[in-house]
């Protein structure tokens, strides 16, 4: 496609979609792997076969993906996923006819997840697709029949039990539905939660013994849909709500409380200390007030709900643009020191420029990572934690890292407790990896 001034930013610079499935082995390496992380780091991310999309958010789903093992950096594998689209790919992502926005027109590109001795593609518009180790699509994933509808690309994987906490929502009812896999990948609840519109709710929130759906006015726009656009618009008067819901609970027991009007695509991480729920999030003032463009730039907030008083407090944490905030998987849902995002001044159609940085909760502080200059733009990066550690930030840090000079993408991998340090090991990709969304380390 021959790139023009009315290009969308998408479609261009490391945006741009790559053309070919490669397989490279025996990669090449600066530094050195550490000897225990044996595993994949695998990222999901938006990557249009037919080389063009309307919107960032619905190109066809391609993962790319490294195997660590023994030091070394034993193979690179970017695959699609073998959805519908794969083989019709000109296919129109919704049925105009029929309105039609069922697991049939899934796009699978969002985040892939390890659960239950499964590599599962997400996105929240589809039931979950299956890869196998070697990144080829096993087919979607229904539960056994049990789920034919949506499936967040957000499922909490709670370190205690096991289990894979999740929701669906759609643009037609039911517009919520609350959502538990066991550890070992069986559906054992469903629940319908009423809510009066239907809004893009595109993560949510899980502590020890809650989960909070957050209810924002980001809302399906039918006639945007009609005309084959981003189908969501920034509507304020439609109120700003965070429901808490009993983690194991029915919909009759959520109860409600009313925020200031934003969005939120991602929380860093959430927890409860008694009568209170503490939110930490990326918050934006609005998104897609205008247009279907990112025009700003989401900052660190706490939203702590007090439950006995039904009232919520909302602070400003961090005055930095963020994005992509990860914790250890260790401490997802529980009380945590430290947090990873992507920061920098610009906003994502910038390219992701800036750093990954490490928040200190408990210092009020924040270092920067070295991760090679400004000619080096970083996607998100994922917390792996060494085996046997004590220390919650007793780890590396890794992602992919765009090296504009070069035109090529590296699997960058960083120690956790030092900042300020060279990377721990460079691996040198043979192409670039286009910035993408979300990501996981699956061990063996």
């Amino acid at each position: 496609m021959a790139v023009t001034d009315e290009t969308p930013f998408h479609l261009t610079g490391n945006y741009a979609p790559v053309t070919e499935e490669i397989t490279a082995t025996d990669l090449e390496v600066e530094g050195q792997i550490p000897e225990e992380l044996d595993g994949r780091y695998l990222r999901n991310g938006a990557n249009p076969i037919t080389g063009e999309s309307e919107h960032w958010f619905l190109g066809d789903g391609m993962v790319h993906g490294v195997r660590l093992r023994g030091g070394k950096a034993e193979w690179y594998r970017n695959r699609y996923v073998r959805t519908p689209f794969y083989d019709d790919p000109t296919k129109p992502v919704i049925d105009l006819e029929n309105l039609d926005f069922s697991s049939a027109n899934s796009k699978a590109n969002t985040h892939v997840v390890g659960h239950g001795g499964r590599i599962l593609c997400l996105e929240e518009g589809h039931v979950p697709y299956e890869l196998d180790g070697d990144l080829d699509t096993v087919g979607p994933l229904t539960f056994d029949g049990k789920l034919d509808d949506s499936f967040t690309a957000h499922p909490k994987i709670c370190p205690t039990t096991g289990e894979m906490i999740a929701f669906g929502y759609g643009v037609m009812p039911p517009y919520l539905t609350y959502l538990r896999v066991s550890a070992d990948g069986e559906l054992v609840q469903q629940e319908v939660i009423d809510i009066p519109a239907p809004v893009m709710m595109h993560d949510f929130n899980v502590t020890q013994n809650h989960v909070v759906f957050m209810d924002l006015p980001v809302v399906f726009d039918l006639d945007m849909a009609l005309q084959g656009t981003m189908p969501f618009s920034f509507e304020p008067d439609n109120g700003a709500r965070l429901g808490v819901l009993p983690r194991e609970g029915s919909a009759d027991q959520i109860r409600w409380h009313e925020i200031d009007p934003c969005y939120v695509f991602h929380p860093v991480n959430a927890y409860e200390d008694d009568a209170l729920i503490h939110l930490d999030v990326a918050r934006y003032p609005s998104m897609w007030a205008k247009d279907a463009s990112f025009t700003e730039s989401a900052s660190l907030w706490r939203w702590t709900i007090d439950t006995a008083a039904g009232s919520v407090s909302e602070t400003q944490l961090d005055d930095r643009g963020i994005e992509f905030g990860r914790v250890a998987d260790a401490n997802v849902a529980h009380p945590y020191r430290y947090g990873y995002a992507v920061s920098g001044d610009g906003d994502i159609q910038d390219g992701l420029s800036g750093t990954i940085v490490k928040y200190d909760m408990h210092n009020d502080s924040c270092a920067a990572f070295d991760i090679g200059g400004a000619a080096r733009q970083p996607g998100e990066f994922v917390f792996v934690a060494r085996e046997g550690a004590t220390a919650e930030d007793d780890g590396w840090v890794m992602g992919y890292v765009y090296d504009k000079a070069e035109d090529r993408s590296d699997l960058m991998i960083l120690d956790a407790q030092d900042p300020g340090g060279p990377p721990t090991a460079v691996v040198k990709l043979p192409r670039r990896v286009p910035f993408g969304f979300h990501g996981s380390w699956v061990a063996v």
